[in-house]
């Protein structure tokens, strides 16, 4: 799909590290971009800062979904794409003895389900309620495409680690999903693809200290450190573009694969 002025995009988790770098790449091609996050201070300091619009949104809710919706087509029109980067990363072991008893402590299932709840519930309910709106639209070239989505899976997906049971197990559904939701809308001209980042620059990462970081780089085969945002923003934008990608989730991670730890 080509991005021209009048091309509208939505792009979830779009206030901070891959969603931002996306809406930001958008914009700089002329997209009218809307950022959809629940943090409202950093939503507004982006959106004002690449020239979108912000609307905060909890993508676990039904009616916030569509009022972000109708809030970006209100000021921009029926979107075109949609970029979902909105989640959170949490760990716990399904089994843990506690350290000071011996005892067994269970993950917590209200924990497992939030986590799934954002990544893989929330990553839908967008993907649904933004194909509704794109069917509406006219085609835009010979071949009827209306319109294309972009998720946003993990390489946990398929190399899930200790802790990583309900981070995993969402951000596998997305890329699960993905084929699926392709073919439902393969007549109404809409392309989607999923893109499994590995270990990025995000930040999730702020927390974690300078060594931490340096040995995680280490891991990584080539080129030996951390992906960064701008390039998850630029697969983005080639999936947008390439007209022929449909159905795929592609690993972008340096060619590491993660051990159990």
């Amino acid at each position: 799909m080509h991005i021209t002025s009048t091309t509208a995009a939505i792009v979830t988790g779009g206030a901070s590290g891959l969603g931002l770098a996306t809406a930001r790449a958008l914009a700089a091609r002329g997209a009218k971009v809307t950022l959809f996050d629940l943090n409202a201070e950093a939503g507004e300091k982006a959106a004002q800062e690449i020239g979108a619009l912000f609307a905060r949104v909890d993508v676990t809710s039904d009616e916030s979904v569509a009022q972000g919706f109708a809030q970006a087509r209100a000021a921009h029109g029926q979107e075109r794409i949609l970029v979902n980067c909105a989640g959170i990363v949490a760990g716990a072991k399904t089994v843990a003895r506690d350290r000071a008893t011996g005892q067994p402590r269970l993950h917590r299932l209200a924990d497992f389900q939030r986590v799934i709840d954002i990544n893989l519930v929330g990553t839908f309910r967008c993907i649904a309620a933004s194909a509704a709106g794109m069917v509406t639209l006219d085609p835009i070239d010979a071949d009827g495409q209306r319109g294309v989505i972009v998720n946003t899976a993990s390489i946990a997906a398929q190399d899930g680690q200790i802790g990583q049971a309900a981070y995993a197990a969402s951000k596998a559904g997305v890329a699960g999903l993905t084929l699926p939701v392709a073919r439902d809308l393969m007549g109404e001209g809409i392309r989607g693809n999923t893109i499994l980042p590995g270990i990025f620059e995000t930040p999730m990462m702020q927390d974690i200290p300078e060594e931490a970081v340096k040995a995680l780089s280490a891991n990584v085969p080539f080129p030996r450190r951390l992906g960064r945002a701008a390039e998850y923003a630029q697969t983005a934008l080639f999936l947008i573009g390439h007209d022929y990608m449909n159905g795929e989730c592609i690993r972008m991670d340096g060619a590491i694969r993660m051990g159990p730890r």
